[in-house]
């Protein structure tokens, strides 16, 4: 927050030094025009050829300054109010415009996923939940309004993607997609949003020919090379995939996390179409990571090594106090998410408040992204939460209760009891 305010603040003073320096400059080009120097040239001038006589010329030069000193006083005078009133205006009036616009718009980067950051306890707070509820409703307001402003489409998208609902994302990037259907980034984010909102997330159908479309544009689109090579690993074609993400490598920072991450799944692949153990990925120790299957794959492709994969079992029960609150056709969600890293839960159903009491398992088939599975974190934290709006995000009056951070590998039933009341 500190940065954004010191770039706004930078923003506007540059803002403010394009109006207030030509005003400033006016002021000087002002002095310029009162000056009698003109005029008094050509008095000499005529003293020179004999116009004039002396008595004369000494008459109307005393005259000359006399008239310009007044009027360069007045004008000074008059301008310099002016100016500064023009300079107060400006100075109060030009950020005070800036503020108020991004109230009236709203902070458009608390829509984008990725720069929402995760609580300290790993949930969200009601103050944070309603404010970001408010900015996306406010943004669907506008967009009805202006129904061909791709760009506002996709960014609702965006948020729809962040807190959970995955269809009203999908919806929303295929509006932004249908206005701009030559932006190759909306096209992949799309397919994207239609594997992540299909009950198997799989990429193929719809998704596989928008992203096909957009490498034979570009064929060095990161994202749509990224996306192609884990539908091929879907697909159990482990060489195009190896191919592809080879081919993806060397456009990544050697250092960086994505091309960790990439280099991570290319060995899966390897090892898959070799028939070998999943090695240990890069940057992790063989200890914590020997049960983990961090390949971006679906249910129908877990290997066998898969059974030791993350499994939690969660058993959920309603508070007895809470019972006259309990809405039976609202929704139920029992989530897991990271202890210490992106809100986005890493696995989740979606129930009916009716079946409580009951149990349930939250598994990486229940991912919504390849890259944001259980088996990715040593720790996460579990939730339950009967929500009226069916939002996943909290809503004031929603019925909730987290855990504290556990281990992923955590054998025993997770036991949740929702006692706690959304204020």
């Amino acid at each position: 927050m500190t940065v954004f305010l010191l770039i706004a603040a930078l923003m506007i003073a540059a803002a403010l030094a394009f109006v207030v320096i030509p005003l400033l400059r006016s002021r000087d080009q002002a002095n310029v025009v009162a000056d009698p120097t003109h005029r008094l040239r050509v008095l000499d001038e005529a003293l020179a050829a004999g116009v004039i006589d002396a008595d004369e010329y000494a008459s109307k030069r005393a005259a000359i300054k006399k008239t310009a000193s007044r009027a360069v006083a007045a004008a000074q005078g008059q301008r310099s109010r002016t100016a500064f009133a023009a300079l107060l205006a400006v100075a109060l009036l030009l950020p005070a415009s800036a503020l108020l616009l991004y109230r009236l718009v709203g902070a458009p980067q608390a829509l984008d996923p990725a720069n929402l950051a995760s609580p300290p306890a790993a949930e969200q707070t009601a103050e944070q939940a309603a404010n970001m509820e408010q900015a996306i409703t406010g943004l669907a307001a506008k967009l009805k309004q202006q129904p061909d402003d791709a760009q506002g489409w996709a960014l609702l998208a965006r948020a729809y993607q962040a807190t959970n609902r995955l269809e009203e994302s999908r919806d929303a990037f295929k509006q932004a997609h249908e206005h701009a259907p030559d932006d190759a980034d909306l096209a992949v984010e799309y397919a994207q949003a239609l594997a992540l909102a299909a009950p198997d997330h799989r990429i193929h159908g719809e998704p596989r020919t928008l992203l096909d479309a957009v490498l034979a544009k570009d064929p060095e689109n990161q994202r749509a090379l990224w996306l192609i090579g884990i539908s091929d690993y879907q697909d159990e074609k482990y060489d195009s995939a190896i191919a592809t993400w080879k081919k993806l490598l060397p456009m990544l920072a050697p250092d960086s996390d994505v091309a960790r991450s990439v280099r991570n799944e290319i060995a899966e692949a390897e090892a898959r179409r070799d028939g070998r153990p999943p090695p240990t990925p890069e940057g992790e120790s063989p200890d914590a990571t020997a049960s983990a299957d961090a390949a971006p794959t679906s249910p129908e492709t877990q290997p066998t090594s898969a059974a030791s994969a993350p499994r939690l079992t969660v058993q959920v029960a309603l508070d007895p106090k809470l019972k006259d609150k309990l809405d039976p056709d609202a929704t139920l969600f029992v989530f897991a998410r990271a202890a210490s890293g992106p809100p986005m839960p890493l696995a989740i159903q979606r129930l009916k408040a009716a079946q409580l009491p009951l149990t349930v398992t939250l598994d990486d088939s229940m991912s919504m992204m390849p890259a944001m599975k259980l088996s990715k974190f040593a720790q996460v934290v579990v939730g339950a939460r009967v929500s009226k709006s069916g939002n996943a995000m909290p809503q004031s009056g929603d019925l909730q209760t987290v855990s504290a951070p556990l281990d992923v590998h955590r054998a025993e039933p997770v036991v949740l009891r929702i006692d706690q009341v959304v204020p």
